[in-house]
């Protein structure tokens, strides 16, 4: 028999025979939903999620923090692949040279980005589709030439990266940006175009005080852009059995609060998904690091029934 998850819509080839009697719920191993088996869920047991999209715009993230190795791309990638299993239309952009979105997606693209704002390409040209309902523009690079045509800008170069997604998005419930480390005028750019920023923090001492300036660095893009905000705090790499990385987690939730997002625990898992293309999810839905990410889904979207 074959059984359509309804919240990815997944199908699932399952011999019938070796279902036992009594179990009447399935979970699916893409996106971890659970579903009656005796027919598609009630509206009431699977909610819906309800576009994001107001006024013809999407809700705008950039994953950022000045410092390196603290999760970026690991969490750009999963909260988009998340988002689009979970039924919204998502756009995941990708600001770094390094260009490791695309490498934990599985594909190579053979343009992105830096086409699109050089006006090379159509933004149908530019991005592609890597997942139902998740669409890529890549960076690589080529990004170098973009920073260099910010440079010579007179005026407005801040704005050239607004300019150039500002149109394309509208089609979208999500777009998702992923960053590189450091702090130059393509992230200037970023910080001129998205209104939330999510900021993945590595329980360390060195990842805390990176937090403590790059926080500084938002003030500043804020005289001028007041809409932009630090939305969310995602402690990365926790490890129970570090005494100071619970310390350090336990700082943040009183300095920060609600803003604080359930921890990410460390995965092995997380680290070998890239290596074959997938994310955590498709990799290996039933670990810790899938939960974690989703409970993430959860909390962007503001809704606690995703996956269940």
């Amino acid at each position: 028999m074959i059984i359509t998850c309804p919240q990815c819509k997944k199908q699932h080839h399952i011999d019938e025979k070796a279902i036992p009697a009594n179990v009447k719920k399935a979970r699916c191993k893409s996106c971890g939903a659970s579903f009656l088996l005796a027919g598609p869920a009630p509206e009431s047991a699977v909610e819906q999620p309800v576009a994001s999209v107001k006024d013809g715009g999407p809700r705008r993230i950039s994953v950022s923090l000045s410092k390196g190795g603290v999760g970026k791309t690991t969490t750009a990638v999963n909260l988009a692949v998340g988002l689009a299993l979970a039924g919204f239309k998502v756009l995941l952009v990708d600001t770094d040279t390094q260009g490791q979105s695309s490498y934990m997606l599985g594909v190579t693209p053979k343009a992105g980005l830096t086409e699109l704002v050089m006006g090379e390409l159509r933004p149908e040209e530019a991005m592609i589709q890597v997942r139902d309902r998740l669409w890529l523009l890549a960076g690589g690079k080529s990004l170098a030439g973009v920073k260099r045509l910010i440079g010579r800008k007179d005026f407005g170069g801040e704005l050239t990266l607004a300019e150039s997604l500002t149109g394309l998005d509208a089609v979208f419930d999500y777009v998702v940006v992923d960053t590189s480390p450091g702090w130059d005028p393509l992230t200037v750019n970023i910080l001129f175009y998205v209104s939330e920023i999510l900021t993945p923090v590595s329980l360390e001492v060195m990842s805390i005080q990176g937090l403590m300036e790059f926080l500084k660095s938002i003030a500043s893009i804020q005289k001028y852009r007041p809409q932009v905000a630090l939305k969310y705090i995602l402690p990365t790499f926790l490890d129970m059995r570090v005494k100071k990385s619970v310390g350090i987690l336990e700082r943040l939730q009183e300095l920060y609060g609600n803003n604080v997002c359930a921890p990410i625990r460390y995965n092995v898992r997380l680290s070998e998904a890239p290596a074959y293309g997938q994310s955590i999810y498709e990799f290996a839905p039933g670990s810790p690091g899938a939960s974690d990410y989703r409970e993430l889904v959860r909390k962007v979207a503001g809704n606690p029934k995703l996956f269940r």
